[in-house]
């Protein structure tokens, strides 16, 4: 899929989301998507399963949290931020048990190899069980 028609399709769905004219839920199942420009993207309820995401750049996009982006193909990069997100959370909310803490806290090595974690701080597992 080349940006233009990944960009119509963008803008389509945001209508969609909106519920207005013009607009249509962004179908993007098993769509080669590498290297695409994603960054700003609400994706919300978009289907991206077995999407090919190699070298997107997700930065600062809405990324579906539901079956839709299931069984998607996340390369490295990506699926540091995710792991990144969900450790930082996990591990700073007051709402977790301290069992799945313990999990999350495994994942702490690899969460830190996102690309913006020197931006956004290195996890630290003192530091996030102080808070």
């Amino acid at each position: 899929m080349e940006q233009e028609e990944l960009n119509e399709a963008l803008k389509k769905h945001r209508l969609w989301l909106q519920n207005k004219s013009g607009g249509e839920r962004a179908e993007l199942r098993g769509a080669d998507l590498r290297e695409a420009d994603l960054r700003w993207a609400n994706l919300n309820r978009a289907d991206l399963r077995w999407a090919d995401l190699r070298g997107v750049d997700l930065d600062f996009s809405c990324l579906p949290l539901w079956c839709g982006s299931l069984d998607a193909h996340f390369d490295d990069r990506q699926l540091y931020q995710i792991a990144y997100h969900l450790v930082r959370s996990g591990l700073y909310s007051k709402n977790t048990s301290e069992k799945t803490k313990d999990e999350l806290s495994k994942l702490i090595g690899f969460a830190n190899k996102f690309h913006r974690a020197g931006q956004c701080g290195e996890i630290k597992l003192e530091e996030m069980m102080e808070q």
